[in-house]
Formats: structure tokens, sequence, C-alpha cells
């Protein structure tokens, strides 16, 4: 599977028919669609495409015309081109040129990504610029050792205790936010320590409202964020796959990108009605990571 992960990228721009790649592994057609399913998460084809399309996104930020962008990857039209874009990416290329990463995306590591357990290929972040918002909710502290980014305790919140089941319904009657939504943000400052304290939250849209004991306001400054959505996995499989995606930001993601972490930010996992196990077979979640251009040696 390494082998077709990795001339699939090799020809990239080509032509890339299955029988190939099958052939290439010595299993028939049939057996062979299947076995990249397993492992890979998406049909081979459809895999091929989201790759063309993550490499695509590296020549649309740095200028180059949609048109020869779409000839280029094998689409033999702009309408084509901007159908299938807008099926992974969820907007045209137009409206996406501004929130593209501006470096190629990572190559693969099969084996690596199925230690860290991520549940699937994390797909190139979208990088968008927010203004400041405020949050408000509940601080909790964790006696773990060696914490620094969320990644090393992401999603503690979610092992749902009773306490804090109870603290999210509170918290949507008493603040009524305009959309669903809560924040897991790590307040550690940047030096180790034997602690995680991390505020779970929702969006407080009345910046003056007075809040029940116990609670706290956190103002989010504008920063701008690497926003990561996790490979869509069984309930099950939820944590893993956030714990893994974190480890692929940080072990594989940052230090291949143009980008490093923006101290003065906060990085916060948000998790929205698509991490609702009743509503969706697969759930997922999004990762926000501040991030700044890398000085230029």
């Amino acid at each position: 599977m390494q082998k077709v992960i990795d001339t699939i990228e090799d020809r990239i721009k080509e032509e890339i028919k299955p029988e190939e790649l099958a052939k290439m592994t010595g299993y028939s057609p049939f057996h062979f669609y299947r076995i990249f399913h397993q492992h890979i998460g998406y049909t081979v084809m459809d895999y091929v495409v989201k790759r063309k399309l993550q490499h695509a996104l590296f020549e649309l930020v740095n200028g180059k015309k949609v048109i020869e962008i779409a000839l280029d990857y094998g689409f033999e039209t702009h309408s084509g081109f901007s159908k299938a874009f807008k099926r992974v990416f969820g907007s045209p290329p137009s409206l996406y040129r501004q929130h593209c990463p501006t470096s190629l995306p990572p190559k693969l590591d099969l084996l690596d990504l199925r230690q860290k357990e991520v549940g699937g290929i994390v797909m190139q972040p979208k990088i968008v610029r927010k203004e400041g918002f405020t949050i408000a909710g509940k601080i909790y502290e964790s006696s773990m050792d060696n914490v620094f980014y969320t990644r090393d305790a992401p999603a503690f919140w979610h092992q749902r205790i009773a306490p804090e089941e109870a603290i999210e319904t509170m918290l949507y009657e008493k603040l009524s936010p305009k959309k669903h939504g809560e924040y897991c943000v790590n307040l550690n400052d940047r030096e180790l320590n034997r602690t995680f304290t991390y505020l779970f939250a929702v969006d407080c849209d009345d910046e003056d409202a007075q809040l029940p004991e116990g609670l706290t306001k956190l103002q989010l400054k504008p920063a701008t964020y690497a926003v990561f959505t996790i490979p869509p996995v069984d309930v099950e499989k939820f944590v893993p796959a956030i714990k893994g995606t974190w480890r692929f930001i940080v072990e594989d993601w940052l230090p291949q990108s143009s980008y490093e972490v923006d101290e003065q930010g906060y990085d916060f996992e948000y998790y929205d009605e698509r991490c609702h196990d009743w509503i969706y077979e697969k759930i997922t979640m999004e990762i926000y990571v501040p991030i700044k251009e890398k000085d230029k040696v």
C-alpha cells in the first residue's frame, strides 16, 4: 500500500488507472480495491482525486489560473475541476484561494499514520483569519505529566463525566449561543508543568452578560489558524483519532509546512453537530492551531 501511495504521489499530474495500481500489488483489481478501501478509508479513485486536489491547493495559492491547474491535474474542464474541488473542500476554488496553505501537503507514511491511530488520511487544513471572539465556560484542571499543547491531553472533556454533561446543558440554557458548538481550550502557558488546565466553553455572544458563579469568560484575540478536520471515524475510534491527528499536526505537518505555532494565540478543539454519533454513522471535529509564517532564513 505504501508503494501504491508513493506511486500516486510521483504521478500526481498523470492519468492514474486503478488497474495499474492493482497490478503493482499482485492482487486482482477486485481484491485490491477492497484492501485499499479498508486501509486508506477511500476508494482508489476517490483518494487519487482528493490527493490531486490537495496538491492543486499549492498552485492555487501561488496564483496559477484555475483552468491551467485543472488541465495539469487531468480535469478536462474548469467546471469539472471546480465541482470536484467544492465536493472535497466545501467551497469553490475562487473562494478557497485565500484560505490555502502556502506549502505542499506532507508525504504520507501509512505505517506512521496507523501507529498514530489517526483513523484515515488528514486533509490539508484550511487557513483562516478569525476576528476576536468571546467564549464562556468552566475551567477544569487535571494532574498530567508533560503537558505542552492540547495534543498532550486531547478530548479530555469528551469522557463525558456526569458533572460536565450538566455544565454543557447549563451553558446552553444560560448563554443561549447563536450557534451550536463546544470549545476545549488549552489554558496552559508554554512551559511544561504537571497539570493540564482547559476551558470547556460555548460562544458568549453577549460580552456583558453576567455569568453564574463558577464560570469564566475568555476573549480570544484576532488570529490566523490552521483548521484541521479529523478523518470521519466510528465513535469508539473518535478520541484516538483526535490524539493521532494532533500528533500528525505537530510531528508531520508543522515541520514540513511554512508555518509555526503563534505563541500569542490559543489552540483549541471545536465540536459541533458533526460529532453527534446519534445523527452520523461516522463522526468528526475540528482542531484550530494558531499559526504564523516561519521566518525565512
